[in-house]
């Protein structure tokens, strides 16, 4: 390391990962050869990412608690050093420093109160750990923070590893006997469990896992199928119905559960029920996943069949699959009611990150309220047609018997949408298919009295793959939700919040452990072709025949059987009519996909919804008046903004070698920051009626301070030679936060 022995020298870091720690950091010793402490210098905004890393620690994973603080208000200081803080904190290790394990000492206490949140789970598991260090908040530069690391070694006084998966001897009470299992390894096992998984694979996992950190033994092995059957006990006699009343209960759970809650408002004669839900893990993957990217919400779920509907927000992940994120319980659809749980989810998220940002919000439903989105989340709205086509295509094959009729309806359904992006007057459309079909009376009512013509002119439309991974997530949920078994307890509220925090959470965390892990095959191929679009992939595009001439039909064979072919009608359009059972239920099925796939880059089919009203879109953006040219201007670089972000995509997606588009790329040259100026800002003088005190104060500890260096200094015979050091002098910590 090298030493530096002022602060104005030290360079100030900021990783580009997440989450980092004191090994993605360079440290530097500042103060003299003969005392000198390990620091860096970060954005005061990330000293929680920094911790969060610490915490991570692979080989020691811990919590910090604060076990000393001390703030300054602003202006408190006429003449300030470079070192001094704004506020002081030092973080040590939950699993100390007081000792009660075997041979320890228990630290005297202390005649101030200990912060304990934040602390080991049981006194009884604190070791005596060493590692601690101090943050300081400067006072001369309030954007950033020192980070004084003491002892960064998870070891007691003796130098010995002391918590931890390398110490198997001081992990909780009766450790010695107890093998270690990690928070990862108790999610993989309960969502095993919850998912239904026999019991000898689930213990077969277990060990695997734990063997990782104890290795191979026949009394560890023992212990680890004692802990999968209890665990599974547990899970089995684990109720939903924690009191008779559906209300009290829904209370009992919001009490024991407030980690996983971000809003909660009890039902009144004046305010309706509202529960937001969102685990721990949820909030990782909305910050991973969320950032900067697209969030859809599958809108009222369950409204005839639950007590109240369910709304649930999604991101995709890296496959691009629907992930859920947040689960909203509330039967009001007022603007009111949605800004509330809308700003409490996202002040819950900038309170980890506060740059996270919204790229684009999709909704499925033309009737929904968008604007508590756009004032909540300040982004472009979307609007995602795949719970229309859905519904219309399930009455359409319910009311209609005749399979023509059927497939006409159909496409007739999808002129009106396409029209409405490619110049032509939806209502004329919209007025021949009454006149046609006035005899399919049945469907005539239902699709009159649900038009939502008019609402989806005013959004632009998302893209299919989108739209399929939303529904993919829906009939997942309503797989899971409407079971047989538990039709009797639909209309109760505290079996919803169970059946989604435990079996549809399990299910989810299984999936993206199974891809990012490389494990379980069988749990991971599922969920790699959990969507349509990605079971579309796997279609070769020799089993697909398109009629050239009239553009008519594609028949595409059956991949289960070979001497089976499925008809698509229609087919370059989102309204493609296919006659397999899956897309008779009105799902989007892998053969229209594929079909759509294969038509896009062929001439004489029409371009996809999602790219007419794109283009629509810019057209708008070029019509701008001329007089108006800062919001031409504007639309121009916006545009081009656009379309080189499309061509980056598309040339990184069509490249086979990484390297050839990184040295294609344009140098980006990095601003350099102003030097801060330490003095005493104007700003910071403190009122005048408050001068005369703080003199009177300092004066009466100038006076105490002689006088105790005086008579210390008699005594010791040698009061010309010594003297305190400057910091203690002050009265304020010193670098090392002893």
């Amino acid at each position: 390391m090298d030493l530096i022995q002022s602060i104005h020298d030290i360079p100030v870091q900021n990783p580009s990962i997440e989450d980092f720690s004191a090994a993605d950091l360079k440290w530097i010793k500042l103060g003299t050869p003969e005392h000198h402490d390990d620091v860096a210098l970060i954005p005061y905004a990330r000293v929680e990412e920094f911790i969060v890393g610490e915490c991570c620690n692979v080989e020691c994973p811990t919590r910090f608690h604060i076990e000393r603080g001390r703030k300054r208000p602003k202006g408190s200081l006429l003449e300030f050093k470079s070192d001094e803080y704004l506020e002081y904190r030092l973080y040590w290790c939950s699993f100390g420093p007081e000792n009660y394990g075997e041979g320890g000492v228990i630290l005297p206490s202390r005649r101030y109160r200990l912060n304990t949140r934040n602390r080991a789970a049981r006194p009884q598991s604190m070791r005596g750990c060493t590692c601690h260090f101090v943050v300081k908040r400067l006072y001369a530069r309030p954007s950033l923070a020192l980070v004084v690391y003491n002892d960064r070694r998870h070891v007691n006084k003796s130098g010995f590893i002391c918590h931890g998966p390398l110490d198997r001897d001081a992990i909780g009470p009766g450790a010695k006997k107890i093998p270690y299992v990690g928070n990862e390894i108790q999610q993989q096992t309960m969502s095993m469990i919850y998912l239904g998984i026999p019991e000898e694979n689930v213990l077969e996992k277990h060990i695997e896992g734990i063997q990782r950190y104890c290795g191979s033994d026949v009394k560890v092995n023992s212990l680890a199928s004692q802990y999968v059957q209890k665990l599974g006990m547990i899970i089995k006699r684990s109720t939903h119905e924690l009191d008779l009343d559906d209300q009290e209960s829904v209370r009992i759970w919001a009490d024991r559960n407030k980690k996983s809650i971000f809003y909660y408002q009890d039902s009144s004669e004046t305010e309706p029920f509202i529960l937001g839900i969102q685990t721990e893990w949820q909030l990782q993957q909305m910050l991973r996943f969320g950032h900067r990217s697209l969030i859809a919400a599958d809108s009222t779920f369950g409204i005839k069949r639950l007590k109240y509907p369910l709304c649930t927000l999604l991101v995709f992940d890296s496959r691009q699959h629907a992930l859920p994120v947040a689960w909203i319980i509330t039967p009001s659809v007022a603007k009111p009611d949605i800004s509330k749980w809308m700003k409490a989810l996202l002040a819950r998220v900038h309170t980890v990150d506060p740059a996270w940002k919204v790229n684009g919000f999709l909704i499925d439903d033309a009737a929904v309220e968008t604007d508590p989105i756009r004032e909540t989340f300040s982004c472009p709205i979307l609007f995602s047609v795949w719970r229309v086509r859905r519904s219309w295509l399930r009455h359409i094959v319910k009311s209609c018997r005749n399979v023509e009729v059927q497939r006409e309806i159909f496409k007739r359904l999808g002129e009106i949408v396409y029209s409405i992006w490619g110049g032509v007057n939806p209502f004329v459309i919209l007025e021949k298919l009454t006149q046609d079909f006035v005899d399919q009376t049945d469907f005539m009512q239902y699709f009159t009295a649900t038009n939502v013509v008019n609402n989806m002119k005013t959004l632009p439309l998302a893209s299919q793959e989108a739209s399929g991974a939303i529904e993919a997530y829906h009939v997942k949920l309503k797989v899971k939700l409407f079971d047989d078994s538990h039709l009797g307890a639909l209309r109760r509220v505290d079996w919803l919040v169970h059946k989604l925090t435990t079996e549809l959470h399990s299910s989810y965390w299984l999936d993206r452990y199974a891809d990012e892990s490389d494990s379980f095959q069988t749990v991971k191929e599922e969920y790699v072709n959990s969507t349509s679009w990605h079971r579309a992939l796997r279609i070769p595009d020799t089993d697909v025949t398109l009629d050239n001439d009239n553009h008519l039909f594609a028949k595409v064979a059956s991949q289960n059987d070979g001497n089976e072919m499925h008809l698509v009608w229609n087919p370059g359009s989102e309204f493609a009519f296919c006659d397999c059972e899956w897309s008779l239920r009105g799902n989007l099925c892998k053969h229209v996909v594929k079909v759509n796939t294969i038509c896009e880059n062929l001439g004489g089919y029409q371009s996809s919804m999602s790219f007419q009203s794109y283009q629509e879109i810019l057209a708008t953006m070029f019509k701008k008046p001329p007089d108006d040219s800062l919001e031409l201007d504007l639309s121009v670089a916006l545009t081009h903004q656009i379309h080189d972000q499309i061509q980056k995509l598309v040339e990184l997606n069509r490249s086979t070698d990484i390297g050839t588009v990184v040295n294609n790329l344009p140098l980006k040259w990095g601003g350099k920051k102003n030097r801060t100026l330490l003095g005493r800002p104007a700003t910071m003088v403190p009122p005048l009626k408050n001068v005369n005190v703080r003199k009177k104060k300092s004066r009466k500890r100038k006076r105490l301070s002689r006088l105790s260096q005086t008579n210390y200094a008699q005594r010791l015979g040698s009061s010309k030679k010594w003297s305190y050091p400057e910091k203690v002098k002050k009265g304020f910590p010193a670098l090392d936060g002893h």
